[in-house]
């Protein structure tokens, strides 16, 4: 066998000190930004922590299969993630899963039923005019306050433009005094001068006294809720206009430019979310007016929309505004000044790219042609969540235990490098999983546990490579200092090989399956990386290290490296030939 080269890879396996002073240096920054991010513990999944876990299916309606796509599933998690968010659920999980599965995992103390009601109905999304709205609360994140114009023609754009610069700043806007004697009486007045009426307020003229009496129970009792409606809580937002009908006016909450929650009372629907044809974000670059979101009508919904706009044009501020309402909450509230009866509008305002974009979605979701069905739900109580992880431990350590006794009793003192090399790899996969929790939404469940055990065998399978290759130096005559740097070169090649059909069996996993099998295939993936990190960096300099020791360099019975017990060759040795001898010629 050919002696190793010189050059390079000698000089960097002369200095193993640098290779473990690298792997020391990125534990200590993995382990100090593990413990300033505050996240010190892996998160664990719904079947280990305790939860609901919701697996939603996208279906197309016949002859809209193309509608299943990016754009759409993402518009739904985040419609989804509002509804979650609007249960007062903290730590909930929405996201995407294949082309066409939507994953829910909604932690323990959640009411399971009431979250799968949330997430698996359509979006119900709906314009309704302003009858009323007042300022509450202190700031939050900013929204645009835009405003509504036909787009068909650059005056009224121009107009909107005007009308969204005057009423971006919530100061702009006349909304009723807060004031405990005159709030009474703007609500009431406003209520009265409600600009949704239309060809049914004749029948309502010919309605008995009892009628009457009812419509006036029913207006005290939205002036009630009103006035007691706190749109800085939480939970009081979630529950606004629970029960209301489209053909009802209802109580609602929203946020205004001024990123101030804002409370409304509004009127009759009298648009549909499904009367919007698309809905586009626009980059309006001929009269300046920024980031636009234009929308286009059905037939159906192009009169509706002609007819409420014509109505609202013709009131003052705040009732010439309408609230475009998603799952009872006001996404926006443009203003009109002149009936839009195109077919097409434009709302303009403070908008950048991405609040443009996020109003096109929610507006184009009334229209898509989706529906969800529920594929699994799962619910798993905290205690029996307790319980598995319990279990998965157990099961883990009682593997972890008989790899070690088998690398005590076949390797000695090699098997120190061992432990020592599978303790490195599980500081860092512990490290690198709380850090993922945070980073990407990595949550460990019972599959990943399952991954990191059958890891332990697969760390374990790199570091006995590496050892057989030397104690076959050993038995070929040589000494161990160069039988670990001649062993090396194939052994790395063998453990390489290995690690990348691991590493590949896991990524196919983890792309062609869906659920709580890619959490196996993801720490599958992690500890096969990690496994190489170890072994070059740890495993292979530690050994360079140690082998100039007397314990292990003297063949020590112990060591695991004693050539006597290996059955090692006596050394070769070289001797001269005897010549043969030279017969003399005769002449």
């Amino acid at each position: 066998m050919a002696a190793p080269k010189k050059g390079r890879n000698a000089s960097a396996q002369s200095r193993p000190g640098r290779s473990l002073a690298l792997i020391l240096i990125a534990m200590v920054a993995l382990t100090g930004g593990m413990f300033l991010s505050g996240h010190t513990t892996p998160r664990l999944g719904i079947d280990l922590a305790g939860g609901t876990s919701i697996t939603l299916r996208a279906e197309a309606e016949p002859g809209q299969e193309s509608a299943i796509n990016k754009t759409n599933m993402d518009t739904a998690v985040d419609i989804m993630e509002r509804r979650v968010n609007g249960l007062g659920v903290s730590e909930a999980e929405v996201q995407t899963q294949g082309d066409r599965n939507i994953i829910v995992n909604i932690p323990k103390g959640t009411n399971s039923k009431e979250a799968r009601d949330q997430v698996g109905t359509t979006a119900k999304l709906y314009f309704r005019p302003v009858i009323a709205t007042e300022v509450v609360g202190a700031a939050a994140t900013t929204s645009p306050s835009p405003s509504a114009s036909d787009g068909a023609t650059d005056e009224a754009t121009d107009k909107a433009t005007d009308k969204a610069t005057s009423s971006s700043s919530p100061s702009a806007s006349t909304t009723p005094s807060a004031t405990s004697t005159t709030q009474g009486r703007a609500v009431t007045d406003a209520l009265k001068a409600d600009p949704s009426a239309s060809a049914s307020a004749t029948a309502e003229a010919d309605a008995s006294p009892s009628a009457s009496a009812s419509g006036s129970a029913d207006t005290s009792k939205l002036e009630a809720q009103y006035a007691a409606l706190d749109c800085t809580d939480e939970a009081v937002r979630a529950k606004a206009g629970d029960g209301a009908k489209p053909e009802d006016s209802t109580v609602a909450c929203g946020q205004n430019a001024g990123g101030q929650w804002q409370k409304y009372i509004l009127g009759p629907a009298e648009v549909d979310g499904t009367d919007v044809k698309e809905a586009d974000a626009v980059l309006n670059t001929q009269t300046a007016a920024g980031w636009t979101v234009t929308m286009e009508f059905t037939g159906e919904g192009r009169k509706k929309f002609g007819d409420i706009t014509g109505q609202l044009a013709q009131n003052q501020s705040p009732q010439n505004q309408f609230a475009i309402v998603l799952d009872n909450e006001v996404v926006s509230d443009p203003s009109v000044s002149q009936a839009l009866t195109g077919g097409n509008a434009e709302i303009s305002g403070n908008f950048n790219q991405e609040s443009a974009q996020s109003l096109a979605n929610m507006l184009s979701y009334g229209a898509l042609p989706l529906s969800f069905s529920e594929d699994s739900v799962t619910t798993v109580t905290a205690a029996l969540g307790g319980e598995q992880l319990h279990a998965g431990l157990i099961a883990g350590a009682i593997g972890l235990a008989l790899v070690v006794i088998y690398l005590v009793v076949y390797y000695r003192g090699l098997s120190m490098i061992a432990v020592a090399s599978l303790l490195v790899s599980a500081a860092l996969t512990y490290v690198i999983m709380s850090l993922l929790g945070p980073a990407i939404g990595f949550a460990l469940n019972l599959p990943a546990v399952c991954g990191a055990i059958v890891a332990i065998g697969i760390t374990a399978d790199s570091f006995i490579v590496y050892f057989e290759r030397v104690r076959d130096e050993i038995r070929e005559g040589r000494s161990l200092r160069p039988s670990v740097e001649r062993a090396w070169p194939r052994a790395r090649r063998t453990i390489l090989v290995s690690d990348f059909v691991s590493f590949l069996a896991a990524a196919v996993l983890f792309v062609v399956t869906v659920g709580k099998v890619q959490g196996f295939a993801f720490t599958l993936g992690l500890t096969t990386v990690l496994d190489v990190v170890v072994v070059f960096l740890f495993t292979k300099p530690l050994l360079t290290i140690l082998a100039r020791t007397k314990f292990f360099g003297g063949g020590h019975p112990w060591s695991g490296v004693d050539p006597k017990r290996l059955g090692a060759k006596p050394p070769l040795r070289r001797s001269r030939r005897p010549s043969a001898p030279v017969e003399t010629k005769e002449a």
